[in-house]
């Protein structure tokens, strides 16, 4: 049973002899920088990289579910892409807008 799933994964249109599949599971490794950047100062970060981060994410899932034959890597690596981006952005956005008003909140 093991063999023949993992022989249907080898001969799949999207499986491991094409580009299809070595393209979004390299890519995986840019979600993995950005959760690695989880712990970086906000400030450290760029809007254009998170924004390109974001957008790659949001345009390329939907992509992913009309492309004949459905490539759920490239899906799931871009579901992560766009949801870190967003996270990152959210941290960027909060810390440069909002935390001034909070420490101005905190001085009175």
């Amino acid at each position: 049973m093991a063999t023949s799933k993992l022989q249907a994964l080898w001969n799949h249109p999207a499986g491991p002899k094409t580009i299809h599949f070595w393209a979004p599971t390299f890519k995986w490794g840019i979600s993995i920088a950005n959760i690695a950047d989880f712990s970086k100062p906000p400030e450290k970060l760029s809007y254009p990289q998170q924004i390109a981060v974001t957008c790659t994410g949001l345009i390329w899932t939907r992509y992913s579910t009309v492309i004949t034959p459905k490539n759920w890597n490239l899906f799931s690596v871009n579901v992560a892409m766009a949801g870190t981006g967003i996270y990152q952005l959210s941290r960027k956005i909060r810390q440069d807008y909002f935390s001034e008003e909070e420490a101005a909140v905190a001085k009175e």
